[in-house]
């Protein structure tokens, strides 16, 4: 059964840059079994009921605007998978989940930027799935445990987003890490190594400067989702962390 991980997808224009998060990125390949499929929750999907991706192939969304001009020249042309489509379908109907098809968007820069860096040749098929922010963070658990056994097909399941992601907070010229992001990220780390979820559940009013390090927890559903993915033997490790800006937290996540 292969893990799942969490990776934090940083600014669009993390795909071209190269920094130890990066180079860590490109190197994840070589160290993994290639997978037959890849299933990817991006915090840039965002709907209210759990939408899954049902397409033949992806075209690329350009999702921000301001930066590099060569980054919207990028594509990450991935072929998609209707059987898995369905049983993701299947299995969500089985757990008491509600879903849908979706079968005409492409893939956002959560999930491209990501594909791109770690399976750049885009030759492994993707299905990719959205998030909702007005569920519980035990709902959110719950989807991902609902998917557990696709891994024991040779299925990596991704989640795309962030644990510290404060877009008002950056200091596009600073170098370090801000304390107040390194407070909440070692209270997540010390609750996941613990695999505590009940806290991580209750991370907002639990955890030092929860409000500052996430505003808005489109971008922290995804570590959730990916956490419950791995409810069967409840390990967790940290492959990576670091940060930009002060306090965009870089971080790579493995649930075995």
């Amino acid at each position: 059964m292969i893990p799942s991980y969490f990776f934090a997808h940083g600014a669009p224009s993390i795909v071209l840059e190269n920094n130890e998060y990066t180079a860590f990125m490109k190197n994840f390949a070589a160290q993994t079994p290639k997978p037959k499929a890849i299933v990817l929750f991006s915090a840039h999907w965002e709907q209210e009921e759990q939408t899954i991706s049902a397409v033949d192939s992806y075209g690329t969304i350009y999702d921000f605007s301001g930066f590099q001009p060569e980054l919207y020249t990028i594509t990450y042309p991935a072929k998609g998978e209707r059987s898995i489509s369905g049983q993701i379908q299947a299995l969500f109907t089985k757990h008491g989940i509600t879903s849908s098809m979706d079968n005409e968007r492409g893939l956002d820069h959560g999930a491209w930027a990501v594909l791109k860096l770690l399976y750049p040749d885009a030759d492994i098929p993707v299905v990719a799935l959205s998030v909702n922010r007005h569920l519980t963070n035990g709902q959110q658990y719950e989807i991902g445990k609902a998917l557990a056994e696709l891994r024991e097909q040779d299925v990596l399941i991704i989640g795309s987003g962030g644990t510290v992601h404060n877009l008002r907070k950056l200091n596009w010229q600073g170098e370090g890490v801000d304390e107040w992001a390194l407070a909440f990220d070692n209270w997540l780390q010390s609750k996941l190594e613990a695999w505590d979820a009940e806290a991580l559940f209750r991370y907002r009013e639990l955890a030092p400067h929860a409000a500052e390090a996430v505003p808005t927890n489109e971008h922290f559903i995804p570590l959730l989702l990916a956490m419950g993915t791995g409810d069967r033997n409840r390990q967790a490790e940290l492959l990576h962390r670091s940060y930009q800006f002060g306090n965009l937290s870089l971080s790579c996540w493995e649930f075995s």
